[in-house]
């Protein structure tokens, strides 16, 4: 089992702040297609990928056990 952390805004949408599910074996794009029809998350494709605490690229592959966070773009002034 892997588990899927939200934040900010991402964390409202799917209405937890994580999440156990099994992704071990599929890219990061693959689990933030899954993800966003399972929990009705919107704009995945544009938020930051963090797997174990490292950011990481949409071609990269889970692990069984990796933690992953999902992680809105940022703004500020």
């Amino acid at each position: 089992m892997n588990k899927i952390l939200f934040f900010a805004h991402l964390r409202d949408e799917a209405g937890h702040e994580s999440v156990e599910i099994e992704a071990a074996g599929k890219t990061v794009a693959e689990l933030k297609e899954m993800v966003a029809e399972k929990y009705s998350v919107q704009k995945l494709d544009t938020s930051m990928t963090a797997i174990n605490e490292e950011f990481s690229s949409n071609d990269e592959v889970i692990k069984e056990g990796d933690t992953i966070a999902f992680i809105p773009p940022v703004s500020g002034g």
